[in-house]
């Protein structure tokens, strides 16, 4: 299971800005799943933190992140406090401290992501979960030819996903996706469901599809490294509010 992250939700339109662009078919571009990362002691280091996680246990948790050196990278940089433990700063980054118990959920479903790619900016460091491989020219392209944003779009993660002509679950069927990019359309209705997501089909069918079926890019991602003692620690956060 992928952590999950908010689905894509398309730009709002200020007021004066013409609407969104209209609903058109469009050719769909595929996206491939990382595959897992192979490392056995990354293996048992997850399923002890899908444990703890699973406890609530913050001092059991202390344990597996990294004391010094933690980092929370934002989109407008370090947002780490670096007077504080790495515990504090991976609580305050993922919310563990919520009363709805989210910020335990997210930690979990972190844990029990099995993909990770390395993190560029800090050597023998590996992000969760690893994002889709794609052609980033041809999203573009799309995004050009559709007259969208790349923030307009979602991909699916598993074939099959039934689009519905009704945000219900009992909605009739009007057609199937693939594991490609999904163009998402805002839904302004005064009952728009939470629970499901209004998107554009490839041959240009208005739909919704449940929102745990579309991931968006760029979604919020653990990191990890090991000690001198060569042990897995949590060291890092990428993303958050």
């Amino acid at each position: 299971q992928r952590p999950q992250a908010a689905p894509p939700a398309p730009q709002s339109q200020p007021p004066g800005q013409p609407p969104q662009a209209a609903a058109r078919p469009y050719k769909p571009l595929a996206v491939t799943e990382p595959k897992p990362f192979a490392d056995a002691g990354w293996a048992a280091f997850r399923k002890r933190l899908e444990e703890v996680a699973g406890r609530k246990d913050r001092n059991a948790l202390a344990a597996l992140v990294a004391p010094q050196g933690f980092f929370w990278m934002r989109d407008d940089g370090d947002a780490a406090d670096k007077r504080k433990s790495g515990i504090d700063n991976l609580a305050t980054a993922i919310g563990l401290s919520n009363q709805d118990g989210s910020g335990w959920e997210l930690l979990a479903d972190f844990a029990s992501d099995e993909t990770a790619i390395p993190f560029p900016d800090r050597p023998g460091v590996v992000c969760s979960p690893a994002g889709p491989q794609f052609n980033a020219q041809e999203l573009e392209k799309l995004a050009q030819a559709t007259q969208t944003d790349i923030g307009d779009w979602g991909y699916t993660v598993e074939a099959g996903v039934e689009v519905r002509a009704a945000a219900r679950a009992n909605a009739p069927v009007i057609e199937k996706l693939g594991v490609h990019f999904v163009r998402v359309l805002e839904d302004t209705s005064p009952n728009a469901a939470a629970d499901f997501i209004r998107i554009v089909t490839p041959s240009g069918k208005v739909g919704f599809i449940a929102s745990d079926a579309i991931v968006p890019l760029g979604s919020d991602q653990l990191c990890y490294g090991k000690d001198p003692s060569g042990a897995w620690k949590i060291t890092g956060f990428l993303g958050g509010q």
